[in-house]
This record gives C-alpha cells, sequence and structure tokens, in this order.
C-alpha cells in the first residue's frame, strides 16, 4: 500500500468512526435506560463511561472538522457531574441542555443577522449570495429559523418535563424516539414548503444561460408604450424570433456583424441571434452614412433602419422584415460561452474619431449580476423604460441586459421627450435616463404631470447637477441614483447627491491614483490585471469614497497658466442664471477659452434688455472674482440648448465650430 493509499484508509476510517459516534448519540437516551434500569450499573461507572466516549468523541470529530464538538462537549460536562453528585438525573438533562443549546445558537441569529438557516443555505448553494433573490431568500430562511427557534422550546419543555415528573420509560421513549420523529416530520413539512416557495422565488436567466424552459412561454418580456395598454411580447416571441433570426445569420459566412437596432425588442433578437451563431459584434450608437462607412468594412449590417442610397444593400438584413416572412425552425438552442463572445463598442476618443473597445459578454454579465444583487428587489417591483441608446455600454446593460436577466418587462421604445412620461402612470416604473434628459424634465412647464408611483431613477454618463437631482426628487418623489463609469469600465460606483457628493466605490471595484491623481480601476469588468486609468482626477478620502476633481483633458494651459475648464464652467453654473454651459479651449493665434451659455429664467429675465456686448462683460466681471485676466473666455455665445450626443455628453467639436463659423 503506497503512502496516497494508506491516507485514503486513514481519512475514510476517521469518517466511519465518526458516523459511529454521531450514531451513538442518536441512541443516548436508550443507552442511559438499558445501562441504569435494566443493567442496573453503578451510576459513578456509567458515568466514567460518558467521560471518556464524551473526550474520544470531541478529539475525532475536531479533528475531521465535521462540526466544533460542543454536543460532546456537553455530555462531557453532563458525565463530569454525574460522576461527583452520583445523580441519575444530571445524565437525563443532556436532551434539555442540546435543545438550549441549539435555541441559544439559532436564537442569537436572529438579531445578528446573516440568520442560521441562511449560512445553512448558502454553505449548500454558493450561487445563493449576490444571487437575484437572494434577499427573499434570507427572509424565508428568516422565518425558518424563528420556527426550528419554537420547536426547541417545545421539544426542550417536553424533555424537561420527562426529566423531573416522567418516569425512566417515558424519558427514553420521548428523548430516543419521539423527539427524533417530531424533528423528521419537521424537516419534511420544510421541505415540501421550501420546494413551493422556490418555484416562486425570482430567478435571474442572463443570456449565456437561457434554455428553452428557463421562462413560461407566456412571461412577458416587452412592452410598448404604456404597460396596461401594451401589445406584449413574450418568451415564446423570443425563442421563436431567435430562431428565425438564427436561420438567416446562419447563410452569411461573416464572422463580423454591424448591429444597429433602434427599437429595443429587435435588438435583444439581433444580439442574442449573432451571439448563439458566434458572430463578433459591432454596436454602433451612430448610424450617419459616413460613421457607418467608417466601421462598416464591408461586413453584413443588421438593422431595423430602411437606408437610402446604401451602397451594400444586398449585405444589409432588416430584422423586422425577416421576422415578417418566416416560421420559427425547429432545433435546439445554441448555447452563448460568455467568454468567448466579443463586442464591439465605440466611444470617442482623444482624436474626435471613433474608438472601439472590444468587451465581452462575461463582464456584462458579471455587471448585471452585481446590480441585481444590491438592487434587485427595487428592479423587480418595477417596469423598466428607457432614454438612452441601447447601443452604449450603460443603455446596454440598464435598459436591455439587465431587466431580460431579472425577467422584469422593458419598453421596447425610447422615450424621446420628458412630456412622454405624463402617461406612465398606470404602474410602477424604473427610469434609465442621463443628466442631459433631467435637465430638460425639471424645466417644463406642467411638472405636476411628471410625477410617477414609486420610481425608481438611475443616472450615467455623466455627473448630475445636485441642483438638477433636487429638482428631480421635487417633481418625480425620487433622488436620482448616479452610476459612475465608462464603457471600458462598466459601472464602478454609485452616489446620490441627497448624501453627499462622494462617490461610493462597488464592493468589487479596487481604487487607486496615478501619478497625475486620475482615478485608477481594478474590477471584475476589466480584462486587463493591471486596471483601467481614467482621466477623471480624483481625491480618494479615508472611508474608500472618492470626490471627482475634474478631467485631465479639461485642465489646459492659457499663456502657462493651467486651468480647468470644469472649474469656470461650476463658477458659472453657480451664479444662478445659467441651466447650461460648455467652456471649450480654441487654438488661434495663440490658445484662448470661449463658452457656450444657456439662461434659465433669472437669467432670461435679467437679461433681457441687456446688449450682447454687456451681456460679455457682466461674465467677464463676474469672473474676476475667482481668476485671473488671461483665463477669462474670450469668445460667448448665448444658446437655447447645447448639443449633446445620446449619452448626453456636449459634443465639443460642434461647440467649437459656433467660434469658428
Amino acid at each position: 500500500m503506497d503512502d496516497d493509499d494508506s491516507l485514503r484508509f486513514k481519512n475514510n476510517f476517521k469518517r466511519l468512526i465518526t458516523v459511529l459516534l454521531f450514531a451513538a448519540m442518536l441512541v443516548y437516551p436508550a443507552l442511559v435506560y438499558y445501562s441504569l434500569v435494566i443493567r442496573k450499573i453503578p451510576i459513578q461507572q456509567f458515568s466514567l463511561f460518558v467521560v471518556i466516549f464524551a473526550v474520544f468523541a470531541f478529539i475525532i470529530v475536531t479533528t475531521q472538522k465535521k462540526s466544533v464538538g460542543y454536543n460532546f462537549l456537553i455530555l462531557f460536562c453532563v458525565g463530569i457531574l454525574c460522576l461527583f453528585l452520583k445523580s441519575e438525573i444530571i445524565l437525563k438533562l443532556y436532551p434539555v441542555l442540546m435543545n438550549a443549546v441549539f435555541l441559544a445558537a439559532f436564537g442569537i441569529t436572529l438579531f445578528f443577522r446573516p440568520n442560521m438557516i441562511f449560512r445553512f443555505a448558502s454553505m449548500q448553494d454558493k450561487s445563493v449570495k449576490g444571487s437575484l433573490g437572494e434577499k427573499r431568500v434570507e427572509k424565508y430562511c428568516y422565518s425558518v429559523t424563528i420556527a426550528w427557534c419554537v420547536f426547541f422550546i417545545f421539544n426542550g419543555s417536553i424533555a424537561a418535563w420527562t426529566v423531573f415528573y416522567g418516569n425512566d420509560i417515558l424519558w427514553s421513549v420521548y428523548n430516543g424516539g419521539i423527539s427524533y420523529l417530531l424533528i423528521g416530520l419537521f424537516f419534511s413539512a420544510e421541505f415540501i414548503i421550501r420546494k413551493i416557495v422556490q418555484k416562486n422565488m425570482p430567478k435571474a436567466v442572463p443570456l449565456s444561460k437561457i434554455k428553452e424552459k428557463s421562462r413560461c412561454r407566456s412571461m412577458v418580456l416587452c412592452y410598448d408604450g404604456v404597460y396596461k395598454e401594451s401589445n406584449f411580447k413574450t418568451w415564446g416571441d423570443f425563442l421563436d424570433g431567435t430562431a428565425i433570426l438564427r436561420s438567416q445569420i446562419e447563410k452569411n459566412e461573416s464572422k463580423r456583424w454591424l448591429l444597429y437596432c433602434e427599437d429595443n425588442w429587435l435588438f435583444l433578437l439581433a444580439f442574442t441571434a449573432l451571439l448563439q451563431c458566434k458572430k463578433e459584434i459591432l454596436l454602433s450608437a451612430n448610424v450617419s452614412p459616413e460613421y457607418i462607412a467608417e466601421i462598416r468594412d464591408g461586413v453584413p449590417f443588421l438593422t431595423d433602419r430602411v437606408f437610402k442610397d446604401d451602397k451594400e444593400s444586398e449585405n444589409t438584413f432588416n430584422a423586422a422584415l425577416l421576422l415578417e416572412t418566416k416560421q420559427p425552425p425547429a432545433g435546439k438552442i445554441p448555447e452563448i460561452i460568455n467568454d468567448e463572445t466579443s463586442i464591439v463598442m465605440y466611444t470617442s476618443g482623444s482624436t474626435g474619431k471613433p474608438k472601439d473597445v472590444k468587451q465581452r459578454l462575461t463582464e456584462f454579465e458579471n455587471d448585471n449580476s452585481f446590480i441585481l444583487s444590491k438592487w434587485g428587489q427595487e428592479i423587480l417591483k418595477r417596469k423598466i423604460c428607457s432614454t438612452v441608446n441601447q447601443h452604449h455600454i450603460y443603455g446596454l446593460l440598464y435598459s436591455v441586459l439587465l431587466p431580460f436577466t431579472a425577467g422584469v418587462p422593458f419598453r421596447r421604445s425610447k422615450i424621446e421627450f420628458p412630456e412622454e412620461l405624463e402617461k406612465l402612470n398606470d404602474a410602477e416604473y424604473m427610469l434609465i435616463t442621463v443628466p442631459a434628459f433631467l435637465k430638460r424634465a425639471v424645466e417644463i412647464e406642467k411638472k405636476e404631470n411628471l410625477r410617477l408611483k414609486s420610481p425608481w431613477i438611475f443616472s450615467s454618463g455623466g455627473v448630475l447637477d445636485p441642483a438638477i437631482a433636487q429638482r428631480t426628487n421635487e417633481i418625480f418623489g425620487f433622488w436620482p441614483l448616479e452610476v459612475y463609469g465608462s464603457t471600458e469600465t462598466s459601472g464602478i460606483a454609485y452616489r446620490q447627491s441627497v448624501n453627499g457628493l462622494e462617490w461610493t466605490p462597488f464592493s468589487n471595484a479596487l481604487l487607486s491614483k496615478n501619478a497625475d491623481d486620475c482615478l485608477v480601476i481594478r474590477s471584475p469588468y476589466i480584462r486587463d490585471q493591471n486596471g483601467f486609468e481614467t482621466a477623471d482626477m480624483v481625491q480618494i478620502l479615508e472611508d474608500g469614497r472618492f470626490l471627482l476633481k475634474g478631467r485631465i483633458d479639461s485642465v489646459v494651459k492659457i499663456e502657462e497658466k493651467r486651468i480647468s475648464l470644469a472649474e469656470i464652467e461650476t463658477r458659472i453654473l453657480q451664479s444662478g442664471f445659467v441651466s447650461d454651459v460648455c467652456v471649450v479651449s480654441m487654438e488661434g493665434k495663440r490658445q484662448y477659452l470661449a463658452a457656450v451659455l444657456v439662461f434659465n429664467k433669472n437669467g432670461k429675465d435679467k437679461f433681457t434688455d441687456y446688449k450682447k456686448h454687456d451681456i460679455n462683460l457682466y461674465w467677464r466681471e463676474y469672473l474676476l472674482q475667482y481668476f485671473e485676466n488671461v483665463v477669462i473666455p474670450k469668445k460667448w455665445r448665448y444658446q437655447d440648448i447645447i448639443n449633446t450626443d445620446a449619452q448626453g455628453k456636449k459634443k465639443k467639436d460642434d461647440i467649437r465650430k459656433l467660434f469658428t463659423e
């Protein structure tokens, strides 16, 4: 027998001994009755046997790490007391003491969570923690823990009665038989109830885990416009739609496909079908001919739009038309291996040209899983509606993948105007939006019509002005929850500015600063082990939270003076006359700053009779309170609105053109 076989034999032998020891504990009452009543063994001899047995069992069990051995420790104490006091009652108290210990162990976890049953559940099923149904599972386990505490009180009380008022036979029968039968009945009843409860537990179904029976075919996934007045799309429609699109995609041998669908439902079907066909997806948030030509490079284009003068029309496929003309083919759902997916997203680079960022479904699903573990209960209560383009990472994650994974209905069309929210009074909604949309929403005249029923508002794509957040709360009844992140990083921190301007990192994000005080992020959503260096300058606080101090690319030198464009914008907003502002650097004979302002009602009233020269002069004198003359903007424009992209980010190139045309 070699060393491995010898070690395996020893371990198996110890396990066998452990099982026999616990079996001996189960027949303890019968053993006491047989030894003391039938065989009439002297109580001191039997007590000594109990002590030796308890010591031996404690050593064996604790070395096997099966238990802390507290039951054998209690048995040891009972044996020692009985050895010296020579009282048979002490031996009989063991079942009472065990019920008391279990009651204390279970009961204390009702106040110091997690509760005992939830701890057992988490050890048995590692997927419970961080799951969509974690809080509901914990709530159920809390009730079961209370039930066990009641059982221990009842069982311990009967056991105590048999000790002091019953005879030896009654004590032995109840504690060695009936009590175990009651425990078995309790376990069986709880098991049946648990299976019933599990059927109603929310279940996360990410794209990489979908199966035909993951959801009921009639389950609603998507709705049009107002939820209660919608033509719904169901799980059955999803299965049929993806099957139809797969049958068409598989006819084309191209490994890369360009995808753009304004319709969230068609986008989900096309996105899923492409992944199932093992295609690399290029997501374009812009469908201008020049932009598409720049990134398409001859690959097939799957869309829901009709383009005039399409030079590659034979390689352009309309998803809506494909779904109308085909019947779903039979066959199994292809597996999506999330680690092997490739999704290319485009973001604006420093040169102004589109910058491609490669992602995988793995990171997207990790992000969704974390968000659901943190705010899943709020998401489950509501229907999802969005103002965000799903071709950007924020829109993709929150407007489509998140509700699909949670099984929460999402709106098919994007909300374009704040006035559309007036109709959303039939149900509870969660709004996925950006700061630019909220700015417009709080400025419309009939604000009383915007108040939603128990809303929840996520905002990302830029920092939300605390004043706008406050006005949003006054109108909608919810202070927006802001998520900080980017295409490269996904979400890594959050805040509600009612609680302060500090950002709280997600628990799975590790933050630091580089030499330029810019934030460096490491998280499960970033594949590079070195993390991702942002252009956001930060101050990291002692408690791990951080404050944004502007972008390093917004810090410019004007005649050797370093100045933050964000700081100038903040000072202008503090005047109380401006609802939006953008300051840009310009290149002429020398570098200078220029500013575009949008007046609020107070600003319009103040400057109604001013000439443009006098307005410029006002702002110059105002800013001289805070900055040197050389960094004051030299040119000014006053607009009704500042152009932004779909994510609410200001189009700096368009703004610069205002000063060159």
